[in-house]
């Protein structure tokens, strides 16, 4: 049983900041992928930013430049580090893994950002 573990939303200002992490427990033989998809309501769900296990990164346009994605020290862990935050970006933030024994994905925080 491959379990995963987001914390860190919450409500926050336009302009500020949050950090996200992420921890994968289980049965992982192998991980390929991790990273953080979002869903706003009414629309669908969207990649935010990815990471290899070789450690390339890929981030939406939208959030280039604000958004950084890396890994802790604590094996199968990820963090989401969100800055100059828009309204826009509030949304059900999602972890994500893809490896052996398969994709998984965690239950979603909600992130906030409103005056």
């Amino acid at each position: 049983q491959v379990q995963l573990v987001e914390s860190g939303g919450g409500l926050v200002q336009p302009g500020g900041s949050l950090r996200l992490s992420c921890a994968a427990s289980g049965s992982i033989f192998s991980v390929y992928v991790m990273g953080w998809y979002r869903q706003a309501p009414g629309k669908q769900r969207e990649l935010v930013a990815t990471l290899t296990s070789p450690g390339t990164t890929n981030y939406a346009d939208s959030v280039k430049g604000r958004f950084t994605i890396s890994r802790g020290n604590a094996k199968n862990t990820v963090y989401l580090q969100m800055n100059s935050l828009k309204p826009e970006d509030t949304a059900v933030y999602y972890c994500y893994l893809s490896g052996v024994p398969g994709v998984y994905w965690g239950q979603g925080t909600q992130v906030t950002v409103s005056s």
